[in-house]
């Protein structure tokens, strides 16, 4: 059983005993809980926390927790008010009145972070598996943030000089094209592309990007009104042949790629093209968003990396995009954007409209993260754990699938599946869910019509090695089951 799930059954047994408890009545300390229910005391606290955010029981630190008083609104809790009924038939008219419906850009994002039921094994997720995380280092951090003088001060809207300073390092090295002051500070990746796109491309615009690409560049480019439109990826990253004639054909301003361990196919942008993607970009006037989103994913097994697009970059053409989410926690949702001459100067603007700034509690918790010396340790062991969830991968899908193609890298966390012929990876992807694993049909990550059949197969949410075996078994049983139908 979960957590997730371990919390919520706690809670609902103790909302039955907290019932015959009179008011006042002291509740069982959270020792005996934990005997009693065979829980963690994570989870004994969290579940109390449930129940004193409904008000069944009050915390009283250093005496213990007890039956609430009676309140007012008390018989609301036993007994739900009738709903109330009305046409909200008008909203179509109004919603619709002007734009198109959002969810058809959103589906795909909302799949990628669909959370699977506990005996489902997730394959889907691009984020590492909670095992993988570095929650005491997080925990450790968030409390020194808190101690710090000022932590709760209002931050600069750029972010703390600090904390952009380190990005400017991590992203330029010392002494490199990029200064504290060409640093926005963001509230995570998929925040900082909508800043970008949002600020240098215009409704009605035609924005170019890779294909396949991720989902959710494509779905703010057509959130904000934007045209996406695809140049094809090989081996060595985006073909700059076609690169330079989509430029031509269309006179966009924008060009959205990920020159390292490209998602989903996992290309890395080769030596050659490095030049020619800023070089034909430079000449059409344009600038390139370049969504550094796997850097810190790299494998124990990868060769050195090729420094950063932006790192090469005098002219400032490259919008460079770091986050430290994905190697950190969901919820540690801080990145950077740089950016240089009046670009940067669009970028705080858009951004300081929507959100004001990211919160200073999370920018002082990342500066204690990062100098940490614990960082380093967990980028090593995450490296070497992601590097034998993908060889397990690999090795199952040789063994259980042999008809069906790989692309992948010594980094991130997905492997690109070529289908057979005839295979619907949409049928495929809810036959896998029937099966026990959640994978991600290829067709989203596509601007256009798709050319081939493709699984985006994810193994860092996977609990281990093991698992992501297990995951690519239950997959062949759903592809036999397919193929049989076709």
């Amino acid at each position: 059983m979960n957590e997730r799930s371990s919390v919520a059954d706690l809670a609902e047994s103790l909302r039955r005993e907290v019932e015959r408890y009179p008011e006042g009545r002291k509740l069982p300390s959270s020792r005996a809980l934990v005997e009693r229910h065979q829980v963690s005391p994570v989870t004994v606290s969290r579940a109390m926390a449930v129940l004193v955010a409904e008000g069944l029981v009050v915390s009283r630190p250093g005496a213990g927790v007890f039956r609430a008083a009676p309140f007012a609104g008390a018989s609301a809790r036993t007994a739900a008010p009738p709903a109330r009924s009305g046409d909200l038939s008008w909203q179509e008219i109004a919603l619709s009145a002007d734009s198109g419906p959002r969810d058809l850009f959103a589906a795909p994002v909302f799949a990628t972070l669909r959370v699977p039921p506990p005996d489902v094994v997730d394959l889907n997720s691009g984020y590492p598996h909670a095992s993988l995380l570095p929650e005491r280092l997080l925990a450790t951090a968030l409390a020194r943030a808190g101690r710090r003088p000022g932590a709760w001060d209002r931050p600069p809207t750029d972010g703390l000089t600090e904390l952009r300073g380190w990005f400017a390092r991590d992203i330029g090295g010392h002494g490199g094209p990029i200064g504290t002051g060409d640093v926005l500070i963001t509230s995570g990746g998929q925040s900082g592309l909508t800043v970008a796109l949002r600020s240098l491309a215009a409704p009605g615009s035609a924005v170019l990007v890779e294909s396949p690409t991720y989902a959710g560049i494509l779905a703010v480019i057509r959130a904000a009104g934007m045209r996406p439109v695809p140049v094809p990826v090989d081996a060595d990253g985006v073909r700059t042949d076609l690169l330079a004639d989509a430029f031509d054909a269309t006179r966009a301003r924008v060009f959205v790629c990920q020159p390292l361990f490209q998602n989903p196919t996992g290309a890395v942008l080769s030596p050659a093209r490095r030049a020619e993607v800023l070089g034909i970009a430079r000449a059409a006037g344009a600038f390139v968003i370049e969504d550094d989103f796997a850097r810190l994913l790299i494998h124990a097994d990868a060769p050195a990396l090729p420094r950063p697009l932006a790192a090469e970059d005098p002219d400032g053409v490259v919008v460079h995009l770091r986050s430290l989410t994905k190697a950190a926690s969901p919820n540690l949702r801080v990145g950077a954007l740089t950016a240089r001459g009046p670009a940067l100067a669009r970028l705080r603007a858009t951004q300081v409209v929507d959100s004001f700034f990211v919160p200073r509690p999370l920018q002082e918790a990342t500066l204690e993260l990062v100098a940490d010396p614990g960082w380093a340790r967990h980028l090593r062991t995450l490296g070497a754990e992601l590097r034998d969830r993908r060889t397990a991968a690999l090795a199952a899908l040789r063994r259980e699938l042999p008809g069906v193609t790989t692309s992948h890298s010594p980094g991130g966390y997905h492997l690109w599946l070529r289908l057979p012929d005839g295979v619907d990876d949409g049928a495929l992807a809810a036959a896998a869910l029937r099966a026990g694993v959640q994978v991600s049909p290829g067709r989203p990550y596509h601007p256009a019509e798709p050319p081939a059949p493709h699984l985006r197969l994810s193994y860092a949410a996977a609990e281990s090695p093991a698992q992501v075996a297990e995951g690519v078994h239950r997959l062949r049983l759903a592809l036999d089951a397919v193929a049989g139908d076709i």
